[in-house]
């Protein structure tokens, strides 16, 4: 078993699945849309199932995305939450 993806893969994923955009994620991560794709492509690849339908201009999520999105933002909102914390006490 491989364990659990890295974080900023999660982070990718949730983002890009509530904003439905990897540019608008990327924006949101403070990376780029390529970086956001990348991630993804590296999470699809470790879990061997495609998790978004890219479209032109738009994504939609697989079957396998729509399933797998309710186990991941309590992960990545706790690390997202820490994170906040450590920056806000400089």
């Amino acid at each position: 078993m491989k364990g659990l993806p890295p974080l900023i893969w999660l982070q990718a994923f949730e983002a890009a699945a509530r904003t439905m955009s990897f540019t608008a994620a990327g924006q949101e991560l403070s990376v780029t849309q390529a970086a956001i794709s990348q991630r993804i492509r590296l999470l699809e690849d470790r879990l061997g199932q495609k998790l978004f339908v890219r479209h032109p201009r738009s994504l939609t999520l697989t079957p396998a995305g729509q399933a797998w999105l309710p186990s991941v933002p309590s992960r990545t909102r706790a690390g997202t939450v820490t994170t906040t914390r450590i920056g806000s006490t400089k």
